[in-house]
Formats: C-alpha cells, sequence, structure tokens
C-alpha cells in the first residue's frame, strides 16, 4: 500500500463521519516524521472520538498498524499515527488555537477533493 492510498483510507474514514475543513498536508522533504499529516476537525468530544475511531477501524480493516493513538479521553486533539501518515483530529476550538496548517506552511497542500463524498 502506498503512502497516498494510506492518506486516502484516513480521509474517507474522517469524512464517513462528518469531519469539516479535512486538510492533507504533503511532508515529504520537510519532516522526517510521516509523509503526510491530515489535519481535520470535530465540533463535539463525542464528534473527535467517533472520527479517531473509524479511523483506527478502518485502518485495522486495511491490515494497517495503528502505532499511536493519543488524546482520545480527553477529545481536544486525537493524534492517529499510522506511521507514513499522522492524521490530527482537532475539537473545533483547538484547531484554530494551533493553526498546524500555519505552522507547517512550507508544506503544500494534497488535492483530496475528487475521494471525498461532495
Amino acid at each position: 500500500m502506498t503512502e497516498r492510498e494510506l492518506l486516502v483510507i484516513a480521509a474517507k474514514a474522517a469524512d464517513d463521519k462528518r469531519a469539516e475543513d479535512i486538510v492533507a498536508l504533503n511532508m515529504q522533504g520537510i519532516s522526517l516524521v510521516a509523509d503526510y499529516f491530515l489535519i481535520c476537525h470535530g465540533n463535539s468530544e463525542k464528534q473527535v472520538q467517533a472520527i479517531a475511531r473509524e479511523m483506527k477501524s478502518k485502518a485495522d480493516e486495511s491490515g494497517i498498524n495503528v502505532k499511536r493513538l493519543e488524546g482520545f479521553e480527553e477529545a481536544k486533539w486525537v493524534l492517529v499515527d499510522l506511521g507514513d501518515v499522522v492524521a490530527h483530529i482537532f475539537h473545533k476550538d483547538e484547531r484554530n488555537y494551533y493553526n498546524l496548517e500555519r505552522l507547517w506552511g512550507d508544506a503544500p497542500f494534497e488535492d483530496l477533493e475528487s475521494e471525498l463524498t461532495p
């Protein structure tokens, strides 16, 4: 499975649980941590947890080992480490505060438009 295919699985899982403002940053050559960062948010703690749970479930179904899942109980910022893809699932208020898109402003955006439901 390619890194891009892994990114699409994670993005679709987030989209299935109505995550908002799903953004992918291409981190290749910028970060040694992962090839892609997936960033999205939910409007409540329950929704943030549902997005993380769905992402883990879809990864498991695809035979992908979730290396780390952090912040699930607090559900303000959940990190799902899928290896080459690291997903950041924020509560809406926390996303605005941390603004990872600005922090990693030199990373190009990856187009997921055609992969997600309109």
